[in-house]
Parts: C-alpha cells; structure tokens; sequence
C-alpha cells in the first residue's frame, strides 16, 4: 500500500487491486478459521453441521412429494365416476399431504435450531477472536503502538471479531445449499440433463459480476483503514469524558463535526459510487437468469402439453429447477463473499502471526532472587525506530542494589527512555545493559518484568473497583484484601478511599453506573499505591506525583524511599525538594549523561543541576 497521508486533506490510502488469483488464493485461511470454531465448541460445531445435512435433504423430499399429490389428484380426478371418491384414494391423498406437512414442520424447526445454534457459536467465535487479539497485543513490543501502520492492522483485526460470524454463517450455509444443490441436481438429470447446462450458461455472468464488485469493495475497505480510523477517534473526541470539559471551553464542537462530515462525506461519495455500479450491472445480469429460467419453463410446459411429462413432473421440474437457479446464485455469490471475507481472515492471521522482536531466549537466564551488584549501563545509546536522532547517547552508570537513583533532566532529555530500556520495553541499539554480570538480554523477559514495578506519568485511570485498581500492580493477588490495604495505607490512597461510599468496592470512574470520579492527585494515589502492591526487587516512579501539590509529593517520596529501603529505585521528578532525598542523582541533557552525584556534590560542582535548583529555588521565595 502506497504511503498514507499524515491529515484530513480528503486523500485517503490506495486501494488495493486484487485479481481472481489472490481471490481465490485467500481461501486457504478458511481451514484455519474452522479450527478456530472448532476449538471453540466440539458439541455445537457437530451439532451444526449434523442439523444443516438434515435439512439440505429436505427441499428435494418436499417437491417430489408435491409431485405425487399433484399427480394423485389428477389420476383421482380422471378416475373418479362421481363427484365422491374412494375413502382409499383419499386416504392415500391426505397421507401425502401429512408427510409434506410433517417436512415442512421439521425444515422449520431444524431453520430454527441452526439459527440458534449459529447465534451460540458466533459469540464464541467473536469473543475467543477477542481474546487471541488482546493477548497478541500484550506480546508485541512497545514500538508496534507508535508505528501508524500497525493500527491499521489492529484495526482491520479488530472488525473481524464482528464481522467473522457472518462469514461462519455463510461457509456453513454453503454446505448445506451444496447438499440441497447435489439431491436436486441428481432429481434434474434424471428427467431433463440438459436444463443443468443452461443455468450453467445464465448464472456464471452473474458469479463473474458479483467477484468483480466484492473485490472492489475490499479494495475500499482497506484503503481506507486509516480514514475509518480517523472517523472513530473523532467521534470519540466530540463526544466523551476525556474531552468534554476542553470542546465546551475551547467551544471544539463545529470543529470535530465539520472534519467528521468531511471525511464521512467523501467515504460516503466513494461507497456510493462503487454501491450505484454494482447494483446496475447486477440488474442487468440477473436478467439474463430470468431469461433461463423462463426459456426451461417454456420447454417444460410443452413437454407437458405434448403429454411426455405429467402435472406432476412439471410442478417438480419447475420447481426443482427455479430453487436450484436460486440455490446455485446464491452459492456463486457467497462464494465471491467468502473469498472476500477470507481476504480479511488473511488481515486477522497476519495480526495473530507477527512475532515481538524483544521476547526471551532459548534457555533463558531466571531473573535473580536478589540483586547483589546491580545495573550496569555501558556505553547505551538508542533511538526510536523510523528515526534519525539518538534520544540517548553514550550512557553509562550503574544503579546499585538498594540505591535510590533519582534522574533529573528537561522533558526530552530521555528519563523516560531509560526506564523503558531498564524494563526492556525497548533494547538498546548500541552498548548494553548488565545485571549481575549478564546482559539483559539473557534473562527471561516475563521474569524481568515480574521483578519490575514501574508506575508512569501517563498512568492508566482503570474503570474499576479501587481495590480492583491498586491490585492490578499484582492482578494474582487481587483477592488479597490485606496486601491491597497494605499498598493504599503504604501510598496514603486509603484517606482517599475511606471517603468513598462502598470504600474499596467503589466503582472508580464514570463509565458505569454507580461509578464515582477522583480528583488528579486522588488518582495518583491509587496509581502509586500499585508499586506497593507489586513489591517488586525493582521500583520506578516516572513523574506520577505531578497533580499534587509539593507538600504531598514530598510525603510521598520520604515514605516511599523508607519503605524501599532494601529494593533499587529510580524516581523522576521536576521538584528537587524531592529528588534531594535520593542516594544519588543522574542529571541527563538531550539525551546525554551530563552529571551525576549527591545533591550537595551536585551543588558543589555548580553545574547544571546547581542552575536549575537555584532557579526553581527562587521560585519559593
């Protein structure tokens, strides 16, 4: 696909064009889809297809049996001496009809079974796509969430989840019109061969028809991911709780909703486009399947006529043949359907198939019960993929077992970064990062991070209980109602949480009923409190006191510091009141390390950090 435009200038992505080839080539997904829906449920996938066999074999059953009481009728009619017949021809009559009313019954109630049993499975099917697609996206690195190429993948997933019940119900519907297709088919050679041969010749320009147009409509689709993509945020950006207070102030409103008409407009203007061409030349082609059918249905009434075939037959044979042009269209087209869907199967199994680039080695080192000689950066230098600047460059230090690191810097000066990289949320691109004599890289990645208890600036506002909130520092331990106690008194959240009407089983957040909001610096308390819960060997705090006033984050640093007294820590703050409290301090300036020591060494070499903590010094008094 060719590069995509960075704003709403009303360009929109190529589409792609796709031949009969990869069409049909893209139905090589759909073996792998079925093993999805067999893993789902074994029952209901047997259940299915037993219950479609069933009634595929119904339709042909019901016509031959019209057949015979239309042929019972007349034989009777041209029997009978009187107005009044036989209680045995009549018998045999109203048996007839019983058997075609005990088909019908079942045909329905077998319709009702597979609508039932399609609607179970489909929402097994939806959620288990669901699920694979949030854990794949816990697997992939970091750098897949900044790249604008990989949320048009996610997002192409994301709509299979829906959209992949629709294509179960039309491959398994396939089946079982191929089975109707067979029976009625064997019944039509048996009287006339021929007629196979012309719906054959009028249904195939249709199929061709309908190929061609799915096609075009994928094409659409998928070059306009991004645009889609775009609609979705704007909604969300008109209209929700994040963004409310700044449409009202800064009055956004018209600005949202005339981007969003826009952009609808021209989506609107190129679907209408392709929607007015496929529903012409469809007209068009379905008239030539008319011209078939009628041109059968005049050779069988003469054969009717002429005496060759019977009532009967021509019911059966009408009948049969303008249910198999149907079933056969419909066949055709869902055929092209399904193609088309498995074009997007192919988009959902890439996502599912793309493999992190960071994950752990073969034989993987266990991360160490405790540190005895801690981090060691040599030489480390990154920058982030697709770019051309280093946002760190050259850094060496070492982070001692126990130490309290604090790292100062203006915004961009790569903390943040760092604490990415002693994560491993990224690996260095030059020089490397030692623990206990062992590159990172050598340690096994979930033990690492098991180990590691980081809280950032941008920390996530769950809309769930508060207990539910602290304990996902340790999501295992959500039932431990004393560690989660523990962790709020450790972060001062539980003041905040004794005001709260159901206390620790209060919904936090606006998204659900009964749910209740928290001020800035209340938040970031119940975040703070998830490093408590973790009590993990290695603890980050990466500037997530910033909406309290210095006073608290002061408390909350000093208490923070005595409790990880025997763990490693890194703190990032712009208050030096609070970073004075660490054993040492790492002062970082676009990207490199420009000093470091005590703060009253600091002070002393009146460098940059002496400047900074002088100007932000005079600010109080």
């Amino acid at each position: 696909m060719q590069q995509r435009r960075k704003s709403t200038s009303g360009a929109h992505g190529t589409a792609r064009d796709l031949d009969l080839k990869e069409r049909l080539g893209a139905l090589s997904n759909l073996p792998e889809f079925f093993r999805l829906i067999w893993s789902c449920d074994h029952l209901l996938a047997v259940l299915n297809i037993l219950l479609r066999v069933i009634r595929a074999s119904l339709p042909v059953m019901m016509l031959y049996v019209g057949k015979l009481i239309i042929d019972e009728i007349v034989r009777i009619s041209v029997s009978a001496s009187s107005p009044a017949v036989e209680n045995q021809e009549m018998s045999i009559l109203m048996t007839l009809v019983l058997v075609e009313l005990g088909l019908a019954v079942l045909s329905d109630l077998l319709g009702r079974g597979i609508a039932l049993v399609d609607s179970l499975l489909g929402d097994l099917v939806s959620h288990e796509i669901s699920l694979r697609l949030m854990k794949q996206s816990a697997r992939l690195d970091l750098e897949c969430f900044e790249d604008a190429e990989f949320y048009d993948k996610l997002e192409r997933a994301r709509r299979q989840a829906s959209s992949r019940i629709l294509l179960m119900s039309q491959a398994l519907t396939q089946l079982q019109d191929a089975i109707t297709v067979f029976f009625l088919a064997a019944a039509l050679i048996t009287f006339n061969a021929w007629l196979l041969l012309l719906l054959a010749i009028t249904l195939i320009p249709s199929f061709l028809g309908e190929t061609h147009f799915n096609s075009q409509s994928y094409s659409l689709m998928y070059g306009w991911t991004q645009e889609r993509r775009e609609l979705d945020y704007l909604r969300f950006a008109g209209a929700s709780e994040e963004t409310a207070k700044e449409v009202k102030i800064f009055g956004l409103s018209d600005f949202f909703g005339s981007r969003y008409k826009k952009l609808a407009g021209e989506y609107y203007h190129a679907n209408k486009n392709l929607s007015i061409r496929r529903a012409a030349w469809g007209g068009l082609l379905s008239i030539l399947g008319s011209l078939g059918f009628y041109t059968a249905y005049v050779v069988i009434i003469f054969r009717t006529v002429n005496g060759e075939l019977s009532l009967g037959d021509l019911i059966f044979l009408s009948g049969s043949f303008l249910r198999l042009r149907s079933l056969i269209e419909s066949i055709l087209i869902r055929f092209s359907n399904i193609a088309d869907s498995a074009l997007n199967l192919k988009d959902l199994f890439a996502f599912l198939e793309m493999e992190p680039n960071i994950s752990s080695k073969k034989n993987a080192l266990p991360f160490p019960e405790n540190i005895r000689e801690g981090f060691i950066f040599e030489q480390v230098s990154f920058r982030y993929p697709q770019t051309e600047q280093w946002v760190l460059r050259n850094i060496s230090f070492t982070l001692h077992p126990g130490e309290k690191l604090a790292l100062v810097g203006e915004n961009g000066a790569g903390k943040t970064t760092l604490v990415k990289l002693l994560t491993r949320l990224y690996d260095p691109d030059e020089g490397r990062i030692l623990l206990e004599g062992h590159d990172l890289r050598d340690y096994d990645l979930d033990g690492l991070r098991d180990a590691a208890g980081v809280i950032f600036q941008d920390y996530v506002k769950y809309h769930l209980t508060a207990s539910e909130n602290i304990a996902v520092g340790r999501i295992d331990e959500r039932n431990n109602e004393a560690r989660i106690v523990e962790a709020a008194q450790r972060s001062l959240a539980d003041t905040v949480i004794d005001k709260l009407p159901d206390g620790y089983q209060q919904m936090i957040g606006r998204w659900f009923k009964q749910g209740t909001n928290l001020s800035g610096g209340e938040w970031q308390k119940i975040a703070i409190a998830r490093a408590y819960m973790r009590d993990a060997q290695l603890l980050i705090l990466d500037e997530p006191t910033a909406a309290l006033d210095a006073r608290a984050e002061h408390e909350v640093f000093r208490r923070f510091v005595e409790l990880t007294n025997d763990k490693c820590a890194v703190l990032i703050s712009h208050r030096f009141s609070t970073v004075r409290m660490a054993d040492r301090i790492i002062v970082l300036h676009e990207g490199k390390l420009l000093e470091h020591g005590t703060h009253e060494e600091l002070l002393a070499a009146k460098g940059q950090y002496s400047e900074l903590f002088q100007l932000q010094a005079a600010g109080y008094r």
